[in-house]
């Protein structure tokens, strides 16, 4: 499978469990899990995850291999978001992709700590 069909397939799965846990959490108005899911699935928060994961060696070669695979088969972005944040985001969604297909107990490692790393740190989506 290519890069671009593993992030298309990682990012309706890892939007899909960022909105379990957000109505686990008791958000159950859509605007309001709208925004909140926009904190753990933006371009933005996906670069982040994805660099603090590579940063604290939490992936494996292979997790990067695939990274890479999604990211050089990206195109430049979309108008809000740059280009390098835009590659990265999906990068990583082609990782989530990967994990679904061959490796569900490391997917929900990855995408659990993906919101263990939003949770504790956030970023700046503004």
């Amino acid at each position: 499978m290519n890069g671009l069909t593993l992030a298309y397939l990682g990012d309706a799965y890892y939007e899909l469990e960022v909105r379990k846990y957000l109505i686990n959490k008791g958000f159950t108005k859509v605007k309001v899990l709208h925004n909140e899911a926009i904190k753990y699935t933006s371009g933005q928060a996906q670069a982040h995850i994805y660099e603090t994961l590579l940063e604290n060696d939490f992936l494996t070669e292979e997790e990067i291999t695939i990274f890479k695979r999604g990211r050089n088969n990206s195109s430049s972005g979309r108008k809000n978001v740059d280009a390098k944040t835009y590659t990265t985001s999906t990068g990583f969604e082609a990782m989530i992709g990967y994990l679904y297909i061959n490796d569900k107990d490391r997917l929900n490692e990855l995408v659990n700590k993906s919101i263990d790393i939003i949770e504790k740190g956030g970023i700046n989506n503004g």
